[in-house]
């Protein structure tokens, strides 16, 4: 099952190859064609509501969108089958539909109905997952594959329904869906497995779903008790320090980078396991991806995440400084993102200036996962300071 550096390149899918802008024009133009429909509607919709950035919001959806359909297809796919269900929700919510009185709504498309079904498939794809690794099941492996994508385009329809749920309870409530515990870990739970599918198809290999997949769910199993006991998937109005376009940026930017930080911590893990079962004779060393290629996704992942990280960063301090009046403030969220910040980058640099490869770098990208978990809950669990609205 594992696939060596060397061949990489050449069983590539066609998206990953070099193409002119002639050939990705041609090849592309449904998605082009659709994205730049959708963006000219929402302008022609809401231009009278848009402020100027309002609009850097749009352009930067519109081109982040393109860019990565263009660049990993399958995207494109399982946007359209997130956004038409999504829409058909907005659509019976239009036309007076409720949950309590339209069955579709109140099982399957509303935003928590949703939010649980992604919760039910991305446990399955686990177990899928696990099961594949220890039995060397190809066919089990490929349900756990779809499973996942079934559970990541009903972790989007939630958030997307979500959003407009915001709405109905006054419109002044209205906001992207990203501003509490139970909102944020619905995000983190879709973008996590999204960013792991791409990484799976890059490496060619599914046995590092069952080392990602564990930690999903047991994001999963947080999620399921922030809806069943703590009730936090209630639509409340924003605190007026999240009244701002900026969160439309800021955080699902923030959260491309905790995905793929935790990705790449786990796959230090299966790293640093099959270099245990290398030695030891275990079953691990066959299934598992070279060390090469999992040192070379690894590093792809936090350099990814870093990018996302550093830019959701700045954007935060220009918020901060619209909000509260400073740019910086040593709030312990500020601090701890600096944290996780200052850690990546001393990666980075290692990586790449120093030259540092294998067991050392595994280690240190699995001792990031806890650095990065304290920076996303820890901190609204356990301290206090201007974030606190994330508390439990």
């Amino acid at each position: 099952m594992a696939k060596s550096m060397e061949s990489w390149a050449e069983g590539l899918p066609s998206e990953f190859q070099q193409r002119s802008l002639k050939e990705i024009l041609r090849q592309e133009a449904a998605w082009v064609l659709g994205l730049t429909a959708v963006a000219i509607f929402i302008l022609a919709r809401w231009r009278a509501d848009f402020g100027y950035w309002q609009y850097v919001v749009l352009v930067s959806w519109y081109v982040g969108l393109l860019l990565a359909g263009i660049a990993w297809r399958p995207l494109q796919w399982a946007t359209v089958a997130s956004v038409l269900p999504a829409l058909g929700a907005v659509w019976l919510y239009a036309h007076g539909q409720t949950p309590a009185n339209n069955v579709v709504l109140h099982y399957v498309l509303q935003g928590v109905a949703a939010a649980l079904w992604m919760s039910a498939l991305l446990l399955l794809s686990t177990g899928a997952y696990l099961v594949s690794v220890f039995t060397g099941s190809a066919a089990i492996g490929r349900w756990a594959t779809r499973l996942t994508w079934a559970g990541v385009i009903f972790g989007f329809i939630g958030l997307g329904v979500r959003w407009r749920e915001t709405y109905l309870g006054h419109a002044s409530w209205g906001h992207i869906p990203v501003s509490n515990l139970w909102e944020v870990f619905v995000l983190f739970c879709a973008t996590t497995p999204l960013f792991y599918l791409y990484y799976e198809q890059k490496a060619q290999n599914r046995s590092l779903g069952a080392f990602v997949m564990p930690l999903v769910a047991a994001a999963v199993g947080f999620l399921l008790w922030l809806t069943l006991a703590q009730h936090m998937d209630q639509v409340e109005p924003l605190i007026p320090a999240l009244q701002s376009f900026w969160m439309k940026l800021h955080v699902p930017m923030m959260f491309v980078g905790y995905a793929n930080f935790t990705i790449a911590s786990l796959i230090g893990v299966a790293y640093l396991l099959r270099d245990w079962s290398v030695r030891r004779g275990g079953v691990l060393a066959a299934r598992l991806p070279d060390a090469e290629l999992m040192d070379d996704v690894m590093y792809r992942a936090i350099a990814l995440g870093f990018l996302f990280f550093t830019v959701a960063t700045i954007l935060g301090a220009v918020w901060a400084a619209r909000a509260w009046g400073g740019f910086w403030s040593w709030d312990p969220k500020e601090t701890w993102a600096l944290i996780v910040w200052l850690n990546y980058a001393g990666y980075l640099h290692a990586r790449v200036v120093k030259g540092w490869r294998g067991r050392s770098m595994a280690w240190w990208s699995f001792l990031s996962l806890w650095v990065v978990s304290f920076c996303f809950l820890g901190v609204n669990m356990f301290l206090s300071g201007l974030h606190s609205y994330g508390k439990l």
